[in-house]
């Protein structure tokens, strides 16, 4: 991963987490279309790319690993209150215990979530041939990091949490990811990840995603019905589009 990659992935959360200071009131439906876009974005990246990379040497048990990151993802939203869609559920009041809570299930996410971005160019060299065009991951994650930091800072602004807690949970939320995948670099380097490891951790974050991107497209729209409105079935288009260009 180069060094432009991390401070990207570290900016996009800030600058998602920081325009949520200065939002408007209709800012509930801009939120579900980037959501909307966001959600489509890693499942077609997950179907298109992630997975044939993960089961190119027919190993059967790299599902056990999906539903591993599926499962452990539902875990983490009991602790985060599902910021990572969007959902915006303050306590009454601000304490200790609410927010170390939201960081410990959103910092665990993002960090094992930024691991495959540390090799994820040489397994995909080593499955499909060429090195080139494996940025799709790391749109994804922005493309996801990003709504999530700004529903984050949204919400503990609505539960009155002072701005230098707010900003230190976001600058530590910008964190975790970039770190992942700084840990993920110097493993393989030192040779403590073989190939099989890395396709696992990468499997294990392709449940995630699945979790993430399915709960995001097939929830309830804010309407309370059923039902996927035009904007927001654009947004799924968009996303789906987008990815199938980055296909070779």
């Amino acid at each position: 991963m180069q060094f432009w990659q991390y401070v990207v992935l570290f900016l996009s959360v800030i600058l998602g987490g920081g325009l949520a200071f200065f939002v408007q009131q209709n800012y509930r439906r801009y939120l579900q279309l980037v959501l909307a876009f966001s959600g489509a974005y890693i499942l077609a990246i997950s179907v298109l790319h992630l997975l044939p990379t993960i089961f190119y040497d027919g190993n059967e048990r790299i599902g056990l690993w999906i539903l591993m990151g599926f499962f452990v993802q539902l875990f983490l939203e009991m602790l985060s209150r599902g910021v990572e869609h969007g959902h915006i559920h303050a306590p009454h009041e601000a304490h200790t215990g609410f927010a170390l809570q939201l960081m410990l299930g959103l910092c665990i996410h993002a960090f094992v979530e930024g691991m495959p971005l540390g090799y994820y160019t040489d397994i995909h060299e080593a499955t499909m041939g060429h090195s080139h065009g494996t940025d799709h991951l790391l749109f994804g994650i922005i493309t996801h990091k990003a709504p999530a930091a700004f529903a984050l800072v949204l919400l503990m602004l609505v539960a009155r949490y002072s701005r230098p807690v707010i900003l230190l949970c976001l600058f530590t939320f910008a964190l975790m990811s970039p770190m992942g995948a700084a840990l993920a670099t110097l493993l393989e380097q030192n040779e403590l990840l073989n190939p099989l490891h890395l396709r696992n951790i990468t499997a294990f974050v392709v449940g995630s995603f699945l979790h993430i991107a399915t709960t995001i497209l097939f929830e309830q729209d804010s309407s309370g019905h059923h039902r996927i409105s035009l904007p927001k079935l654009l947004a799924i288009g968009l996303g789906f589009g987008l990815s199938i260009l980055t296909m070779h």
